[in-house]
């Protein structure tokens, strides 16, 4: 392989107007040694001197909670929420930093007023309260210009109802509501209640029944009210309500309708959102800990069951969907894409394998998986065929119960990726992505459509090197059981249509394994091959 020569930029020209006035200004100070402008340089020097040392801890100094923030990427500015100069009492779920910089004309979460005197600290003085977080990241969102201590939901898409909440938002677990407490006046506009099931899936009536219902609640109350109200847990971050319930007992789903909206949702704010969770459980929290510490800073909420009041400068209820494991960049004003989540991704699981035994790097890597039906029913065989084509193979069983971090750890490590169409295929996010890695799915007879809809145009936006096997009626154990004349073999579409969705799930998903020709499958193994060497 030929080695890269790296050259470090040459230094651009200097400009002939800068060069010519830096002449000019040692001119000057020349005449000025001659002419008797010495003094008057020494004040000049001196008045520099005394401005750096007036105002550059206000330039340079970022307090916490005081001050304005400057974006260098954005050149924005945002002002401090109040200018007194005692800092708050830090909260259970507080974390280190600023908040993230963003333009003004996003959705903000409002400052929330304090409980009880809460406006105060120990020593009677007023807290300086983190500058408003950007809520809203989706392009042309309706909601986009809402004002603070309103409500606004955006249900213009078939999969998901999003809402935001701008203000003081405290949490009620007896209704499961969220509470938004608006001061009472005369000319102000009040919000209306809104209800959300926030799980990606709306159009879908069985699942979505199951989704508990939350109520956001507007609230009208004076000044003695406000000072009577409680706040258990006070969040110097916004509020995110997400569905652990569902499908997501299935990792396709737990990434699908889960995760990766979640992180389209709230990825601007860079970890500085608390998860609140309906649905929670201790098993869904100890398989995906790593993506959920992924997406937050904070511990989680258990909304159902934590009956402390939690509040909250604002609240995001539901999650954004693009697409089947798909992140559309012309649809965030950050432009991020499903790099960015593999990126994420990356980051989670290297941060829990630092310091653990390295990884072993293979030359080649294919992986061929088995799980329940549409299992590989010559897998030895076929492991066999990778092996002389050139790969170092490791079968993985999906049934052996290994932590996603182990899956992680082997699979960002290969170069191929081959199994049987399945939801563990959702794994190919662990892939290495741009190019660098292939993804083969195996798609048993009268699968092809769903297995494509699934993994192909996913895995090929990550920059997977994508192939699909089709399997022919011959590979299919459906030939043990069927006549060869049988619609079912023989036009498998003709027979997904007369038998409907519970036929599919019956008989092509939940009733099929394959047994690959292997020579028809060396052609597919040698395409993989070679991507590997050209890479390497």
């Amino acid at each position: 392989m030929a080695a890269s020569k790296l050259k470090l930029p040459d230094p651009p020209p200097k400009a002939k107007g800068i060069d010519a006035a830096m002449e000019q200004d040692h001119v000057a100070a020349a005449a000025g040694k001659k002419g008797g402008w010495g003094f008057v340089q020494f004040f000049f020097v001196l008045s520099v001197v005394l401005c750096v040392l007036l105002y550059a801890p206000r330039v340079f100094v970022l307090d916490r909670y005081g001050g304005g923030i400057i974006d260098i990427a954005s050149s924005a500015f945002t002002a401090p929420a109040d200018s007194s100069s005692s800092q708050p009492q830090r909260t259970s779920s507080s974390s280190s930093g600023v908040q993230p910089q963003q333009p003004h004309h996003h959705v903000v979460a409002g400052n929330a007023s304090d409980d009880a005197g809460g406006d105060k600290n120990n020593h009677g003085r007023r807290r300086r309260r983190p500058a408003a977080a950007v809520l809203d990241n989706q392009v042309h969102s309706p909601c986009s210009s809402m004002r603070d201590h309103t409500i606004c939901c955006d249900r213009s898409s078939v999969h998901t109802d999003v809402c935001f909440m701008a203000g003081d938002v405290r949490t009620d677990a007896a209704t499961l509501s969220l509470l938004l407490y608006q001061k009472k006046s005369p000319n102000a506009t009040s919000s209306s209640e809104e209800r959300v099931r926030p799980y990606p899936r709306k159009w879908e009536d069985y699942i979505m029944r199951k989704v508990p219902e939350v109520r956001l609640r507007p609230v009208e109350e004076d000044e003695e009210a406000a000072a009577a109200r409680r706040c258990d847990v006070r969040h110097e971050d916004p509020l995110l309500v997400m569905s652990a319930g569902g499908y997501t007992g299935n990792l396709f789903h737990a990434f699908n309708d889960g995760f990766l909206p979640t992180w389209i949702t709230a990825q601007h704010l860079r970890r500085r959102v608390v998860l609140g969770v309906l649905s929670y459980n201790p098993w869904w929290a100890g398989m995906f800990s790593e993506v959920i510490a992924g997406l937050s800073d904070h511990p989680v909420v258990d909304l159902l069951h934590d009956t402390r009041t939690h509040c909250f400068p604002g609240a995001i209820v539901g999650t954004r969907f693009h697409g089947i494991l798909i992140v559309d960049p012309d649809r965030l004003r950050d432009g991020k894409t499903v790099v960015d989540f593999h990126q994420m991704l990356a980051d989670a699981y290297e941060g829990h394998l630092k310091g653990s035994r390295r990884r072993r790097r293979r030359r080649d890597d294919n992986n061929a998986q088995g799980w329940g039906t549409r299992v590989i029913e010559n897998q030895a065989a076929v492991a066999r065929l990778a092996t002389s084509v050139g790969f170092d193979v490791e079968v993985l069983d999906t049934a052996a119960g290994l932590p996603l971090s182990a899956w992680y750890a082997s699979l960002s490590a290969c170069d191929a990726l081959v199994g049987v169409h399945g939801a563990d295929l959702t794994k190919f996010l662990f892939l290495r992505p741009a190019g660098r890695a292939s993804l083969v799915q195996i798609a048993p007879l009268g699968v092809s459509p769903i297995a494509r809809e699934c993994f192909a145009a996913p895995s090929q936006r990550m920059g997977v090197v994508y192939e699909q096997y089709e399997v022919g009626a011959a590979e299919s154990s459906l030939a043990l059981r069927y006549a060869p004349g049988d619609a079912v073999l023989a036009d498998p579409e003709a027979a997904k249509r007369a038998g409907g969705w519970p036929f599919v799930s019956r008989v092509y998903l939940g009733g099929q394994n394959v047994s690959l020709d292997l020579g028809r499958f060396r052609e597919t193994l040698g395409r993989l091959h070679a991507h590997a060497l050209r890479q390497r």
